[in-house]
């Protein structure tokens, strides 16, 4: 998975995609895994050696190019073609699933059988290099997510657009691209034309869509001179701690921005809970860090036999909830706290060029891969699910939070790692943490197998856990699937389920594909 033929990769997050799903089904348990088979990895099978770029691995495809030949190569990597190698995400698009990174290219999957499908370019139907893994869906099932598009008619902006979740019959007769009806929805312009914002994922309110553009920065000069430089990437990340981070609000009916700046102090982040209006304000929650540490970790020099005893982040995890007020308090002095609900220690403050100074308040720390129950998006919730990792950046145990309470419910065994916690409502949930948690579990002794977690998400009890007999890879995001909404037409032994996708452990040898029932203790179920 990290390593093809006698090349390695670089990086954790840089792997061959590994997707893998568990089924559920009459009280079993079925695991199966398959490599993604993208042109990436097809390319890197053929050669037998590393030949695309991840986002830390600079590869290059024939190192006995004469010296014409390398020059043309370095012109052409200028602005690249990113890798399909789609190893971050699952999602939905119209009723097709898609594995999902974070660049213009995505892969139709078939959750049953793990096939990979067709491959799809973004930048084929909008002005999009790089777009998140991490889409909404809307009350009607439509898709919304956003790229960035790079220097595109002398600009650099981000997109916000829509995928609807059915098309019209006869272009669905006619097999037209799903994305043919993508709707660019608007754009907000970069503050920085070759530097613009890193973004992993944004907010979604009822009716607005929440972008942060931190100081996390894409230097689009670097990244197009990596290649010649025999850099990756991943170095042309920069954090500018001594700038702001801008808060940006998009009325989801007209289009357009809110017309007050609004921003807080330099952040990084990568993942958002969730967001909510009440009274005239818009409440955003997400995990902030005060540097870019994180990722470094992960570089698999860094990867040794004591990573999990000895590696420390230099920033935790911190979930933050930011308050922003929808009027601009005109008559409000200067100086003036802007937020008026009492539940909140979050601040608003007016400055005297008009620009609004948002301070927010801590709900908690060391919790990242935040889930909630999905059916709460954009509405006032009480719950957070995540992975607590406190200074360590491996995750030990599975967490809920009680944003009400401030009390935290939690699930851990020794030498286990959890990955993201995934929320199933129950069918007739009266309240919103009537439901289960799935969580993909490895374990750091080879005696003890992996397998996934069930816990009851009202009491975080545990119902039941399948244990499987393979090298299980640690996984970052994943999604569940119900077996309605699977297509009929596809034969499988396989019809609902837990399917998860991410990256691989942190050993280099190879993670063989599987098909095999579980060891289960289902009987709860």
């Amino acid at each position: 998975m990290h390593k093809i033929g006698e090349t390695k990769y670089n990086h954790w997050f840089d792997g061959m995609a590994l997707l893998h799903s568990f089924t559920i089904k009459n009280g079993a348990v079925f695991y199966r895994s398959k490599y993604l088979r993208s042109d990436t990895y097809i390319r890197n099978v053929e050669a037998n050696r590393i030949v695309v770029s991840e986002f830390g691995t600079m590869a290059y495809p024939d190192p006995c190019k004469n010296i014409f030949a390398k020059a043309f190569s370095y012109l052409s990597h200028t602005i690249p073609e990113f890798t399909d190698n789609c190893m971050i995400n699952i999602m939905r698009n119209g009723e097709d699933y898609y594995a999902s990174s974070e660049v213009n290219f995505i892969r139709k999957i078939d959750p049953q059988t793990l096939e990979t499908l067709e491959k799809v370019d973004y930048s084929k139907y909008a002005a999009i290099n790089l777009a998140t893994a991490h889409p909404h869906y809307d009350s009607a099932g439509n898709t919304l997510n956003m790229g960035t598009s790079i220097v595109d008619k002398g600009k650099t902006k981000y997109i916000v657009f829509k995928i609807p979740r059915s098309v019209p019959g006869n272009e669905l007769k006619k097999k037209k691209p799903f994305l043919k009806n993508l709707e660019v929805m608007c754009s907000i312009p970069s503050r920085s034309l070759l530097q613009p914002s890193y973004f992993h994922s944004f907010g979604l309110s009822e009716n607005y869509i929440l972008f942060i553009e931190q100081p996390f920065k894409l230097d689009i000069f670097k990244m197009a001179t990596a290649y010649i430089r025999q850099v990756s990437w991943a170095s042309c990340l920069v954090f500018h701690k001594d700038e702001k981070t801008w808060i940006h609000l998009v009325d989801r009916q007209s289009k357009k921005e809110v017309p007050i700046t609004f921003y807080t102090d330099a952040l990084v982040i990568f993942h958002h809970v969730n967001a909510y209006e009440e009274d005239g304000h818009v409440i955003l929650d997400l995990i902030s860090y005060t540097d870019n540490s994180l990722y470094d970790l992960f570089y698999l020099k860094n990867l040794d036999g004591s990573f999990e005893n000895t590696a420390k982040i230099t920033s935790v995890p911190c979930c933050k909830r930011f308050v922003v007020p929808l009027q601009s308090g005109k008559d409000a002095e200067v100086g003036s706290n802007l937020v008026r609900l009492p539940s909140t220690t979050a601040s608003a403050v007016k400055e005297r060029d008009g620009k609004v100074y948002c301070q927010p308040e801590i709900l908690c720390e060391g919790i990242e891969l935040p889930r909630i129950n999905y059916d709460y998006n954009g509405r006032k919730y009480r719950y957070i699910y995540g992975a607590e990792v406190k200074w360590s950046p491996v995750p030990t145990q599975v967490v809920k939070f009680d944003i009400l309470t401030k009390q935290k419910l939690n699930w851990e065994e020794e030498h286990c790692w959890p990955a993201e916690p995934v929320f199933v409502p129950h069918p007739n949930a009266k309240e919103e943490d009537d439901g289960i948690i799935l969580s993909t579990i490895v374990t750091t002794q080879p005696q003890k197998p992996p397998f996934l977690l069930i816990l009851d998400a009202k009491t975080f009890k545990e119902i039941a856990r399948a244990t499987v007999n393979v090298e299980l890879h640690l996984d970052l995001h994943g999604i569940f699937i119900p077996e309605e909404d699977l297509k009929t037409d596809q034969e499988t032994d396989a019809e609902g389920g837990h399917g998860s996708k991410g990256n691989p452990s942190n050993k280099t040898n190879d993670i063989p594909e599987a098909n095999l029932p579980a060891k289960q203790q289902m009987e709860d179920l």
